[in-house]
Parts: structure tokens; sequence; C-alpha cells
């Protein structure tokens, strides 16, 4: 579908003499910011499918590029075409040092928080454990022992499964057996990576009282502006709320704010290269 070029601006003459009148300067801008998305959608691109796309003029279509390419936005290859250049390179490093994970993600547990009333956590990955970032105390009568910076397991928590869900299988072994035996009533080590091969094609991971007794959890991932996960964020309660029917409906909702979280991150929806589907 190509991008739309009526954004309410007056119509632009092209080099074939239409009697319009000159562009605006905000049409300008959207066109030269629909002109990157064909371009970071096609891949390398020559002119006239370029053209074609935005369903412009080749002339009008050659100075927007042009323009983009002396910004080192595009580069432009012989007999390749347009593709994205460096300095969007550069712009997306800096945007993810300036994105704070926390903050980007605070405003989406607060309105689960808001809408479940339980625990919401937010983790990452450190040295195979997960790594709380934040904490919203659920509004019920029993609280969750959990504290941010707390680094708890992978094998036993919702979260740590959720932040590993693309992993391959010989890494989920290396984990399962790196926290030693399991206690009594876990889930030996075959049962739980046919969990873990469950939650990987569902894109949720839970916590049936594995890490807290009476303590449950339904965990989904976060994605980067790459596809992979960064982090995850996890809903948990007193096994008395989440019965395995509850646990279920939450789901959908939980996923919905991971991928909301993974958008405001530059996630385009897709897994990263190579991670397990």
């Amino acid at each position: 579908m190509k991008p739309s070029t009526s954004r309410g601006a007056e119509p632009v003459a092209d080099d074939e003499g239409a009697a319009t009148k000159s562009p605006s300067g905000s049409q300008t801008l959207f066109r030269g910011l629909d002109v990157l998305d064909v371009v970071a959608d096609a891949g390398a691109i020559g002119l006239p499918a370029l053209a074609a796309r935005l369903g412009l003029t080749r002339s009008t279509t050659h100075r927007l590029a042009t323009a983009l390419v002396e910004r080192r936005m595009l580069t432009q290859t012989p007999r390749e075409g347009y593709s994205l250049g460096s300095k969007l390179l550069e712009l997306g490093y800096l945007a993810s040092q300036q994105m704070d994970l926390p903050r980007v993600a605070r405003p989406h547990l607060e309105k689960l928080w808001e809408e479940l009333e339980d625990t919401v956590h937010l983790g990452v990955l450190d040295d195979d454990r997960a790594l709380y970032l934040d904490k919203l105390t659920g509004r019920r009568r029993i609280n969750i022992s959990s504290r941010v910076g707390d680094r708890q397991p992978i094998r036993s928590t919702g979260l740590g499964k959720a932040l590993v869900l693309d992993d391959d299988e010989s890494r989920w072994r290396a984990l399962y057996r790196k926290e030693g035996p399991a206690a009594a009533g876990a889930p030996n080590e075959e049962q739980w990576i046919a969990w873990m091969r469950d939650y990987s094609q569902r894109g949720i991971a839970f916590d049936l009282e594995e890490n807290e007794d009476r303590i449950r959890c339904v965990a989904a991932p976060v994605r980067g502006a790459g596809g992979q996960i960064v982090a995850a964020i996890s809903v948990s309660g007193a096994a008395q709320y989440m019965d395995d029917e509850r646990m279920g409906g939450l789901v959908d909702d939980i996923r919905t704010a991971a991928d909301a979280i993974s958008r405001d991150l530059g996630w385009n929806g897709k897994r990263a290269s190579g991670a397990k589907t």
C-alpha cells in the first residue's frame, strides 16, 4: 500500500509543468518521510519504482531523494538504487541511548495496574537472572515480596521465562541446569522444556507457584527495535485470585501491553532474525 501523499497541503508543481502551487514546508517534510518509509520497506529501490510507490512524478521523487542523500538519510548505488543511509544509524543509536526503558514502559504498566489491581513488574535479563526494574504493588490483601533491584531465577519465574522465549532448546537446558536440582513438586527438566516450547509458541509465560508459594503470574516479552527480546512484563497475584481460568483471560491483556511498550521502543512487529518462531 503506497503512502498517502495527501496531507491537506496544496498540490505541488512537477517538472512536467502542471499549473499548481509550490509545496508547503509540511508537505515536503511528509513526502520526505514517505520516501524513507518506502525505502525502509523495500530495501534498495530504483527511482522509477520509488516514484510509483509514492504516487509522485520521477522529477519530484528525484528532488526529494537527492535532498535525503545529501543529508545522509539515504544512499544511492548505481544499478541498485536508493537505500537507507548512515545518518539513520547514528540517529537510531542516539535514540536508543536516550530512551529510558522504565520511563517508556511506566504508562503501560500503570494502565495494567489500574485495570487488574494485581502486582505488575518490569524486568530485564542480567547474568542469567531476571532483574526487576519496576514494580507496581497490587491492591489486593496479599503482598508479593519482590523488590526493584531483585534478581530472580529464570527457571521458576514467569518474567524470567518470558525473557528467554526466543532462545533455543540447548540454551533452555543450560539455564535449567544452572539453577541446580529442582525443588519437590517443581517440574523436572523435560517437563520444563515442554512448557517452554509451548510458551515460546504462544508468546507468553506462566509461573504456577514455582517461585513463591501461593503466588502465580502471567508474563510476556518486550521487544526492541531489532525484534529481539529486551525486557519482559508480568502480572502477579495470589493463587486465590489467579486460577487457571483467570490466568488464561489475562494473556491477551498482558501481551497487548508488552507489544505497546515494544512499539514505543521502535519494534515493527517482527521477531529478530534468527529468533525461534
